[in-house]
């Protein structure tokens, strides 16, 4: 008679480095721990986006509380069909983005490549062409509106040295208040590009230069095909911030020239500020925010698609 042979007992082994099976509590903490940030972000960040377009579609003016009530398209309708200011800040907004970013960037560029060689006093010069960058947007106006005062700033001594006449104001100026207003503006904004860029530089691997060196390629070459490549995301990234920076420009502009003269100098956000702050307005001030914010998106999004932002360089 055969008899039968006991199996062995089973063993159940544990997962080596396996996490352990948590119960519904525990799966919840992380979102219970992220809750309040979130709840702080949805409080400063959805709010005042809700409040605007609510606004956007009421006639709201609190120098004309007999005049407020629900609008619905009204406001739109009049931003794109019966207010000709409005395309005039736009075109200027886009001139002004287009001329600050180009030649923020042209010339931050440059002062990366500058500063990222080895030279006696790098620190200090890093120190020197950095620091424009911590100074307010008022400060900054303050600066220059110092040394484009006609009487004791740049134009005076211009003028005793021949060049130009006494009493001469560029701020008052239509043809050069522009240029005036981007020079200032370019000497706080380079910093920004010199720092991004110079902190991308410091992470090209040297051997790519030395073998290029090897193999007979200058400096022209060895910038075009591994510096521009290994930059090409921080440009486009720096680029894109700082011209919704840009965009939404006010304290420059408006310290430096009030929008003036005759609205030269206007933006859409300064127009935005006007029409709300001193037209009491906030309602088509609001609808004029809303336009502005889509405007945005949508060159943000074809900007990122066109450059192809992410991909990797050819």
């Amino acid at each position: 008679m055969a008899h039968a042979v006991a199996k062995p007992p089973r063993v159940t082994r544990r997962r080596r480095g396996g996490p352990a099976r948590t119960g519904g509590p525990a799966r919840r903490l992380p979102y219970l721990l992220i809750a309040p940030a979130g709840l702080l972000m949805l409080g400063f960040i959805a709010y005042p986006m809700l409040s605007v377009l609510y606004y956007s579609l009421r006639n709201y003016n609190v120098t004309k509380p007999w005049r407020n009530g629900y609008a619905g398209l009204d406001n739109f309708t009049r931003i794109l069909t019966d207010d000709p200011q409005f395309w005039d800040t736009l075109v200027f907004s886009g001139k002004w983005v287009v001329t600050e970013v180009l030649s923020q960037l042209l010339l931050g560029l440059a002062l990366a490549l500058l500063v990222n060689q080895t030279f006696l006093g790098r620190g200090l010069a890093r120190a020197l062409v950095f620091s424009p960058w911590a100074v307010s947007g008022v400060l900054t106006t303050t600066i220059w509106m110092l040394l484009y005062n006609p009487s004791t700033g740049i134009s005076r001594y211009l003028a005793d040295a021949g060049i130009g006449t006494y009493g001469t104001s560029v701020l008052s100026d239509t043809g050069t208040v522009f240029w005036a207003a981007v020079v200032a503006e370019l000497w706080r904004g380079v910093p920004f590009f010199a720092i991004l860029l110079l902190a991308d530089l410091q992470s090209i691997p040297r051997d790519l230069y030395e073998a290029a060196s090897v193999d007979g390629a200058g400096r022209a070459r060895r910038f075009r095909h591994i510096t521009l490549p290994h930059l090409k995301d921080a440009i486009i990234l720096s680029t894109l911030l700082r011209g919704v920076w840009e965009f939404n420009n006010v304290d420059l502009l408006y310290t430096l020239t009030g929008g003036g003269p005759a609205g030269q100098t206007t933006t859409l956000p300064l127009y935005v500020a006007n029409t709300g702050i001193n037209g009491h307005d906030f309602g088509y001030a609001s609808a004029l925010t809303t336009v502005a914010f889509v405007i945005l998106l949508f060159c943000s999004i074809l900007y990122l698609r066109l450059s192809k932002f992410g991909g990797e360089a050819k």
